[in-house]
């Protein structure tokens, strides 16, 4: 493929598409997409100031060891925070954040390029971002680092080392990604795909208790043993050479650079090939096969009967009644389980709704000398088992903050159809809860059981029904004033340009709002003692379904008024 000049003008000499050319069409989608949307840029400057917090905290942390001359801990900061920086580039956008689609790959199908363009294309445009520029930022701690240890030429080293690592991490997080996608395409594997990455999401919490336990009664000395061994890995060889030049150890710095080479040469291979199987497949099933809503399966909001989706789930939309809120009813069921991105917001919830309230209410782990760990006794009471409640209600009702985003411009059946915005939020809401409700009391009754206190189980199914129903209104009205639009991709794990800041963002919000919106159920908790234990229950359920039907009322004229602009919000821009 080349590049001419501009129609009615002399073509100029032609000239091969390169880098270049996908970092500058990167640029200029980015800035169209901030033209007349005013939330946007607000959203992406706040992800820079987020970005540069963390950034400079990362800095300081991995430049201690050189401004406190201590180059016993050198290494270990090179190795384990290189190393927690590689893996946090490969879990966090499959669990949390999402990868950034600005270039969706799938856009490129039809065009004459290479495989070699096509990947070093997307490469260099994924490096402009504010997460890769936050973690170059992070990883120049250890440029300073061996450069107090040691002299000019290690600290020149050592950012050739951070810059090779950063080149790691992104082709890391893209290849995990794209191969994520391409295996979720099969409905065999989505399933196996979607366990796998809550156990992954739910070993996070322990591993964190585990090494902050650990630190505390570290060997240094097999640390740094063990640091040694990580900086010969992938993981830590980039990050490690700098030091390596300080102590004195110059001849392993172009072994662990040819390492690093050979880890990213790797991994772009096997993003080129899982990201052509995507391509093609995207190309041959067609663009409506990744949209959420009525377009995916051609479903119009009253043509999704209950008596079809019924063959599929008759436990959860058999008792749904045979009319307009039946029939949306029945369509969102389906579209939470068959839809890939909806069925891992599912998973996290299960997964976090079971380590949260454990994990406060056990109160974390003590390590006895030589016998491993000893989990400490629980010290729980009906206030904390309420907190913990409130937190797992919260984190899955956050869920739908976004939930038109999932339609994409499928919702636009719904305004031609004139659904009413009080009918579409109950009927979305009901939806949500079959499958939410279930694992709601899986938490309440594997709680109860772990802590010894049957009796408390009224309280914890008060909190959770209060916080569950508040959050729901909380998140009805953010959904509808601050929906945002997902990118039309096979990839479940895609964000356009400042989603993923726009996301947590609004989902900060959410949490915020439900969290007010629970306290009078902690308040009653501590002050009503044993008489709250018999009247958690009704007052919970009452408060938590009043909440929800009054923020479905009142958000519902809002989503009446603004339809339209919410269809532009949540559309994919081309």
């Amino acid at each position: 493929m080349t590049v001419t000049g501009p129609a009615g003008q002399p073509a100029g000499r032609a000239r091969p598409v390169s880098a270049r050319h996908f970092v500058r069409l990167k640029l200029r989608v980015m800035g169209n997409n901030f033209r007349g949307q005013g939330w946007r840029i607000a959203m992406f400057v706040g992800g820079v100031v987020a970005g540069l917090w963390f950034a400079t905290t990362g800095f300081f942390l991995l430049a201690a060891p050189g401004l406190a001359d201590e180059p016993t801990y050198a290494m270990m900061a090179a190795a384990f925070g290189g190393g927690l920086l590689v893996l946090g580039w490969l879990l966090l956008p499959l669990v949390f954040f999402g990868v950034d689609e600005t270039l969706d790959p799938a856009r490129f199908a039809l065009l004459p390029l290479s495989r070699r363009t096509l990947v070093t294309g997307l490469f260099a445009a994924a490096l402009v971002s504010v997460p890769a520029a936050a973690a170059l930022i992070a990883a120049g701690g250890l440029v300073l680092t061996s450069g107090l240890l040691g002299d000019a030429v290690a600290a020149l080293v050592a950012a050739v080392g951070v810059v090779a690592g950063l080149l790691l991490c992104v082709a890391a997080s893209r290849a995990m990604t794209s191969a994520f996608a391409t295996m979720l395409r099969s409905r065999r594997v989505r399933d196996l795909a979607a366990v796998l990455l809550a156990v992954l999401a739910a070993l996070l919490g322990p591993l964190q208790i585990v090494v902050l336990a650990a630190v505390q009664q570290a060997d240094w000395d097999r640390l740094a043993g063990v640091a040694r061994i990580v900086g010969w890995t992938p993981f830590g060889a980039p990050w490690t050479v700098g030091v390596d030049v300080a102590e004195g150890r110059a001849w392993a710095v172009p072994v662990k650079l040819l390492i690093t080479a050979l880890t990213i040469g790797a991994l772009l291979w096997w993003w080129s090939r899982s990201l052509e199987s995507a391509m093609v497949g995207t190309a041959s099933g067609g663009r409506t096969g990744a949209r959420g809503g009525a377009a995916k399966t051609g479903d119009g909001p009253a043509g999704a009967g209950a008596g079809a989706v019924g063959q599929l789930f008759p436990w959860a939309v058999g008792w749904a009644r045979r009319d307009r809120f039946g029939a949306l009813v029945a369509r969102e069921c389906r579209y939470w389980w068959r839809d890939a991105r909806r069925r891992a917001n599912l998973i996290t919830i299960a997964v976090v709704g079971i380590f949260v309230p454990v994990m406060v209410n056990f109160g974390g782990a003590s390590f006895s000398t030589g016998e491993g760990v000893e989990f400490a006794t629980p010290d729980s009471s009906p206030v904390l088992v309420s907190i913990s409640m409130v937190f797992v209600g919260l984190l899955a009702s956050v869920t739908l903050a976004n939930q038109f985003g999932f339609d994409g411009s499928a919702y636009a059946a719904n305004v031609v159809a004139g659904v009413p915005g009080r009918l579409e939020l109950r009927a979305r809401m009901a939806a949500f809860s079959v499958y939410v409700l279930p694992m709601l009391a899986v938490v309440t009754v594997v709680l109860g059981v772990l802590l010894g206190r049957p009796a408390w189980l009224g309280v914890m199914a008060g909190s959770l029904l209060a916080t569950y129903g508040a959050g729901l209104a909380i998140s009805a009205f953010v959904s509808v004033l601050g929906a945002y639009s997902l990118p039309e991709t096979s990839n479940p794990f895609a964000m356009n340009s400042g989603a993923g800041v726009a996301k947590s963002f609004l989902t900060l919000l959410s949490m915020l709002g439900t969290a007010v919106a629970s306290v009078p159920m902690v308040v009653a908790a501590a002050l009503l003692g044993d008489a709250w234990l018999w009247l958690a229950p009704p007052v919970g359920l009452a408060y938590g379904l009043g909440a929800a039907l009054l923020g479905a009322y009142l958000a519902g004229d809002v989503l009446d008024r603004r339809a339209s602009e919410l269809l532009t919000a949540v559309t994919p821009r081309r």
